[in-house]
Parts: structure tokens; C-alpha cells; sequence
């Protein structure tokens, strides 16, 4: 039995007496949801991001309602409920994606966020139980926080095809979702020119703001229009991505079958022992990577008849091989 941990509170910590102490309760979210009836479908789900991000903007974690037992984390740290973002955001930017799985009781918003003024990029999922808030996982996208992209926030433009639903005959099963985002990070991991999953030939990518894939205005002088002048498919069949190791710790806690939409997280590890490599076409590249680190990602995925048309994702840079505190237990407040 694992052991309990008892941990003091921060001053915010008196608002909120249904947080009051830390267990390590932690039970599988399939056995949690195998037998859950959904109670909160999904406008309510809506409902609750919709509030949270009013309470976010209020700087007043007190309006919503928590679980007894809270997991919360920020950029892959747990924290105490009311830290980090929540006294530092001050407005809140273009809405980019949100997706809802009610059958799990998990909701997710992909957005713009200002903190005092700067803006980042923010992925959120919540998770909903008993109609109360018992998971919180954020990762902001700071100016200057490492090596990959930073996109305009100002320019932020929703992705039309992440909001429309699938039609029912272009649908496919929850776990041949999972599958093909997870055959996506296959193709990722050592990128060398194999495809581990299905795209569609319009299929699109958009990371931190910037195309890395199928750019709709590609801009020569942009860093980016290397990769982002192909396709998803075109840009992994070069292994333009080689330097990825591992994409390990991968979670995939909401599938919105009706949006045709998976919503996956994991680490990107860098070693940084590839100095060079050789693309499927024959030219050498240097290595962009130079020091160990990792990428910590959310990303959705979406699915149109059994191929991926879109991914959206957010990712941060974070010590190497830094462990998640949802794969490793975590604490819950």
C-alpha cells in the first residue's frame, strides 16, 4: 500500500477546504470509466473549461467546484491549486481548439493566454467527476522557453477543420483513434522514413503557432518552410525528424468521436548524439539538436475516415528525460 503524504498548504489553500491535504490515491482511469455513466455531456463539459478560464482570468480559484482529491499541474510540475499561472494571467488570446469526451469526463482547450501582459501558447485538460474538477493539466508555451517553434499568439487562427464533426460513416472506434495517433509518434520516434500510420494527403501540422506541415502561406524567409512545404506523410518519409529518440510516457485520455478528435500527451527525449544525418533523398543536414533535453506535448489529432487530416499541438522544452507526474503516480491535493 503505497504510503499517504501530508504536505502544508498555500495561503490559498483556505478558500478551498475541499483541497485541504495530499493522498496518492491513484487508480487506473479505465477502471475509474468502465462502468461510469456520462452525466456531464458535452456542453457541460464546455461549461466547465468555460468556467474555469473566467476563474483563471479572476485570479479566484474559489468560484469553481473541486474534488476532494485534486491532481494540478503546470508545465509538467504538480502544484498547489491557485499557483503559477493563477497569479500571473492577464487576458486571454484567440481561441485555437477544445474537445470533449464525455464518456471519460475529459475536456481539453487549446488557446492563446497572456501573463501580465506577454502571450503564450496554452493547451488545458480538465477531468469531471461527479461534476466537480478532480484534474487540471496545463502546459503554457512562455517567449524564449527553448529550442522549438514560437508562432505569433496575435495571428492565432482556429483550425476550421478541428471543429467540425465527423460525419458518422467517416467515424472510426475509440481505440483505432488511439491507435493511429499512437502510430504517429511510432513514425516520429527515430524518424527514419518508415510510416507507422495513416495520413491523408492534405494532412496538416501546427506546433506553438507555427506550420511545420502543409503551411497554408508559406513564407520562404521563415525558418520553418523547410517543413513546413510538405505534407505530414512527405515531411516523414524524408526523416526530417531523425533526431527524435523516444516519444515515451504516452497518454491519450480523451477521444471526441463525434469531432473525430484524440488528445494525446508525451516527451519528445533529444540525446543529442546525432551530429548528422541523411534525409531518405540523400542529403546530409546538421543536427538541430545540441544538448540533451526533452519536449513535453499535447497535441490533438484529428481523424477523418480512418486517416489523420490535422495535428495541433503545444509542447515546452523540460530537463531530459524528466518523468511525468501522471504516468508516475503524482500527487493529488
Amino acid at each position: 500500500m503505497r504510503p499517504k503524504l501530508f504536505l502544508p498548504f498555500l495561503g490559498i489553500a483556505t478558500l478551498l477546504g475541499s483541497v485541504a491535504f495530499i493522498g496518492t490515491a491513484h487508480e487506473s482511469r479505465l477502471e475509474r470509466n468502465a462502468y461510469q455513466v456520462p452525466d456531464c455531456a458535452r456542453q457541460c463539459l464546455y461549461g466547465f473549461v468555460d468556467q474555469y478560464l473566467k476563474a483563471l482570468v479572476d485570479r479566484d480559484p474559489s468560484r469553481l467546484l473541486w474534488a476532494k482529491f485534486v491532481r494540478f499541474t503546470e508545465n509538467n510540475v504538480s502544484l498547489q491549486v491557485g499557483d503559477g499561472l493563477w497569479g500571473t494571467v492577464s487576458g486571454l488570446g484567440p481561441e485555437d481548439a477544445r474537445a470533449a469526451d464525455p464518456s471519460t469526463g475529459e475536456v481539453a482547450y487549446f488557446g492563446v493566454v497572456e501573463e501580465n501582459g506577454s502571450p503564450g501558447y496554452m493547451a488545458l485538460r480538465l477531468k469531471i467527476e461527479d461534476h466537480k474538477i478532480s484534474e487540471v493539466e496545463t502546459l503554457i508555451d512562455r517567449p524564449g522557453n527553448g529550442p522549438g517553434p514560437f508562432g505569433n499568439p496575435a495571428a492565432m487562427a482556429p483550425v476550421a477543420v478541428l471543429a467540425q464533426d465527423v460525419p458518422p460513416a467517416e467515424r472510426r472506434p475509440r481505440a483505432r483513434m488511439i491507435a493511429l495517433a499512437d502510430g504517429y509518434f511510432n513514425t516520429l520516434q527515430l524518424n527514419d522514413g518508415q510510416i507507422f500510420t495513416s495520413f491523408s494527403p492534405d494532412c496538416s501540422r501546427r506546433e506553438n503557432g507555427v506550420w511545420t506541415a502543409n503551411d497554408p502561406h508559406p513564407d520562404p524567409k521563415s525558418p520553418q518552410y523547410k517543413y513546413g512545404k510538405y505534407s505530414c506523410e512527405a515531411g516523414f518519409k524524408l526523416g526530417n525528424y531523425r533526431w527524435d529518440d523516444r516519444l515515451r510516457d504516452r497518454r491519450f485520455p480523451l477521444v471526441d468521436e463525434e469531432k473525430g478528435l484524440v488528445l494525446a500527451a508525451a516527451f519528445i527525449d533529444h540525446s543529442a548524439h546525432l551530429q548528422t544525418f541523411t534525409t531518405t533523398d540523400g542529403i546530409t543536414h546538421q543536427s538541430p539538436i545540441k544538448s540533451p533535453h526533452s519536449f513535453c506535448a499535447m497535441e490533438i489529432f484529428k481523424i477523418l475516415d480512418g486517416r489523420i487530416r490535422h495535428a495541433e499541438a503545444v509542447f515546452i522544452t523540460v530537463p531530459y528525460h524528466m518523468p511525468s507526474p501522471f504516468n508516475h503516480g503524482g500527487e493529488r491535493t
